[in-house]
This record gives C-alpha cells, structure tokens and sequence, in this order.
C-alpha cells in the first residue's frame, strides 16, 4: 500500500522519517505543492536535516552512522529513495482536490498542513478543503490536527471521527468514517494523564479540573515582532518567539471530551504558555476530587495509579527521574511521560451549606472532603510523542483498508 502525505513542514517531514523506518507502506507519496528551491535536490535536503533532531542517517542506524540514505534522484519523474523507501514528490497543486493520488495509486493521506481543518466544507471550496482529498481519489484521510468548524451552529459530520491512539481508537468504524483527526499533540499527552485516573476513581469523584500547557514554539509564530493580520484579536500571536513567554490558547478542552466522554459533564479550563524552545513540552494538570473521607488521595495512591498503567500500555511512561525539557526530545516514543516526583496533593474539609435541601433534620453545614492533585507529564509536541502516535494511527487504519 501507498501513503500519501500533504505538507513537508514539521509533522510533515517528520511523518516521513516515522514511515521510511517503519517500512509499513511500500512507497510513500509526499505533496509539496509548489517548486521548492532550484531542484529535487534541495528537497532532499530539507528531508535528510532537520535543525532539531540532526540527520536523518543516525536517526535511523546510529550516531556512527556518516552515510546518506537518500539516493536514486530522479528531477524528471519527482521521485527518491529515502531509506530503502521509493518516495515521490508532487509539486504541482496546494488544492486537495487537485492532487494525483488516484493517478498515483494513493488510497490513504495524511493531511499535515494545518490548512485544512473544518470537516465540513466542501471539497470545491475556495482555496481548498479536506474533503478535496477524497475527490483526488484518497479513500481515506487522517487529519494531523483537530477538526475546526468554521461556521457556528454546524454539527460534526457523521463520517469523522477524533481519535487518540491507545484511548479510544476504537471509535473509528471503517463502513463510516471517511475523515479521522488524530487530535493534537496536547490533547494525546492530556488523555494519557486523564485516562488513568478516570478508569480508577470513576467521573463521579472528579469535581473539576484545569491544566496549563507549557509549549514549545510552532510554525505560526514568527522570529521578530511583525503586524499583526487584519481582524487579529491575539496581538501576542505576532510578537517574537525567540525573546517571549506568550499567553495562548490552547483547544485542548474542546478536544479531550471528543476521545474521553466523561469529561463532558466535569468543569475543565485549559490554558497555553508558549516558550522560545525548539520542542519539548509540559502539561501540568490539576483536578480536584471528592474524597470519602476514610483514606484521603495522597501523592502514592495518584503515583501508583500511573506506574500499574504504564505497565499496561507503551504509550504512557512513568519516571521518577528529574527530567529537564531536553530529555523528552526525541524520546521515549510515549504520548505522556509522568514525572512522580514533582505529583503533590492537598487534602481540606469544604463547609458545604445545605440551605433548603436539607430535609433529614441533620445540621445545616457539612463538611465535604476535597483533594486537590497536581500532576506533571512530559510529551515531544512534535517527533518522539505526536508523530509517532499519529504513524500507530495511520497504520492501524491501513490495516482495515487493506
């Protein structure tokens, strides 16, 4: 089977490097949409290094490794071979619609542009869609962000889906599903730090919950302060990355009910700090919970909780380990990565008036135990976290439509 892959940026190219040491699909089909520096050549390069994790050659056979693994270019037909893997390169249309993957023998896509998110436009919409994949021939098409739905009141199309792998993969049913997203970066590490303990304490104990991300940088930040677009409401958005702490926002809370259900009923605030490093990121997550009273939460019960899950499932790590954003780049291959050292709960009594609800003849005011836990888990926003998780998802798609 052959991948087709939208866009060379970040998850892009990085979803390439994923595949050719996979080897899964038997050639992957990369669109650029437009001529990209003075030949294939210059391609290759932005293939083979990345200003984040080096080489592509030790990434894939070790740091003694001196090599190249891209050869047989070929500028005529647009096509390389990247490990092993035949690759060929299309540069002739941005419009989904108007990409040759029928004539290309592409039945799968992975759109990583970020340009085309709302599951609703149709697939001739002006300046392009994701449903325009599906009439350049792709049967089915991954989303390598959330679905955004540009006009308000509509209602997600039945042949979508949000998944996460490892949470609720699942979900997607092959007869129905034409368009699956695979979330994003924060919502995958938030599932694996909400997941655990909601199969623990149930929704009901659950009172409330916030989290903050602490972010690396991203493609729609700019170097140098710049002015910002016409009807911007964000003017944090347009100053620079490399001097800034910077305020956001973050769709993770939208996000997260889509792939764990429960959380639809459970008050949830989520924030964004984007922070001038390359990749690397942190969520720090706070959840208050009803205690019983009896055995209050402690640090050890929340630890324990994620060590026993880590041992069922490779994509959630824990650590006690003192970790700095560095470690976390690159590797390990999991969507979170609990540091347990840094878990702290507080336990208090909340007064709680009971006013005209009271009908039992007992006291007006009782006391209400309440836990408050914060808990800390890494995830690399870009290769070692989310691209390897979205490869699992796309693979395991292929798999059923084999």
């Amino acid at each position: 089977m052959k991948l087709g892959i939208n866009g060379l940026g970040r998850i892009g190219k990085l979803s390439l490097w994923h595949h050719v040491s996979r080897k899964f699909f038997s050639e992957i089909v990369v669109n650029v949409g437009r001529e990209v520096g003075t030949s294939l050549n210059d391609i290759a390069g932005i293939i083979e290094r990345d200003s984040t994790y080096g080489r592509l050659g030790p990434y894939l056979h070790g740091c003694k490794f001196t090599g190249s693994v891209i050869e047989q270019l070929d500028e005529a037909a647009g096509s390389l071979v990247v490990n092993g893997t035949p690759v060929k390169v299309l540069r002739q249309s941005r419009d989904p619609r108007g990409i040759a993957w029928k004539e290309n023998g592409v039945r799968l896509v992975v759109d990583t542009t970020g340009a085309f998110t709302d599951p609703t436009a149709d697939a001739d919409s002006p300046g392009g869609s994701l449903r325009g994949h599906l009439q350049g021939g792709a049967e089915k098409v991954i989303l390598s962000a959330p679905f955004k739905i540009k006009q308000k009141g509509l209602e997600m199309p039945e042949d979508v889906v949000t998944t996460v792998m490892g949470i609720n993969d699942g979900d997607y049913d092959p007869s129905r599903h034409l368009m699956v997203s695979a979330a994003s970066c924060t919502t995958t590490c938030l599932s694996f730090m909400v997941k655990p303990l909601m199969d623990y304490f149930g929704a009901d104990k659950f009172l409330s919950a916030s989290m903050v991300t602490v972010h690396a940088v991203t493609g729609s930040q700019p170097v140098l302060d710049r002015v910002p677009a016409a009807g911007a409401t964000d003017l944090r958005k347009s100053r620079s990355i490399l001097n800034n702490i910077i305020l956001t926002s973050t769709g993770a809370a939208k996000a997260l009910p889509l792939v764990i259900p429960e959380m639809k009923k459970i008050g949830f605030i989520a924030e964004s700090v984007r922070i001038p490093t390359s990749s690397g990121s942190l969520i720090i997550l706070v959840v208050n919970f009803q205690d019983d009273g009896e055995r209050p939460i402690q640090r050890e019960l929340i630890n324990s909780i994620y060590s026993d899950y880590s041992r069922k499932t490779s994509y959630l790590q824990y650590t006690e380990q003192q970790l700095v954003s560095c470690d976390i780049v690159g590797n390990p291959a999991a969507a979170a990565v609990i540091e347990a050292r840094e878990t702290h709960t507080r336990t208090a009594n909340i007064s709680v008036n009971l006013g005209q609800f009271n009908c039992s003849g007992a006291p007006d005011r009782v006391e209400v135990p309440v836990t408050q836990a914060v808990i800390y888990g890494w995830y690399d926003n870009e290769l070692g976290s989310y691209t390897n998780m979205l490869g699992d998802r796309t693979v395991g798609i292929a798999e059923q439509l084999v």
